[in-house]
């Protein structure tokens, strides 16, 4: 299960990208002021905002696509504290049993 974290106290301060396809896992924690986005690509390299945050959080989202994501505080959304953030999902489908 690929997993990926960033602990940004900066602007433009990314988690590495993961690939994930069906279900995942977002945790925010920390204290903070500054807005979290979770990205996505189909390549690697062009990233879509998928959605954003302003307070600690727990999500779970659900991609039927194997797509890149990522997570962090993109450039003039950071003002102070520090944000950690996780993202974790599957690779590839799941065994159904």
């Amino acid at each position: 299960m690929p997993r990926t974290s960033v602990s940004a106290a900066a602007q433009n301060t990314w988690s590495d990208a993961i690939q994930i396809v069906g279900s995942f896992n977002l945790s925010i924690s920390g204290t903070f002021s500054a807005t979290v986005t979770v990205q996505r690509s189909d390549d690697g390299t062009v990233w879509r905002d998928t959605d954003t945050w302003t307070a600690p959080a727990e999500e779970v989202g659900y991609d039927p696509i194997l797509n890149y994501y990522r997570v962090g505080v993109a450039t003039g959304n950071y003002t102070s504290g520090t944000v950690v953030a996780s993202l974790n999902g599957y690779s590839n489908w799941p065994n159904r049993m």
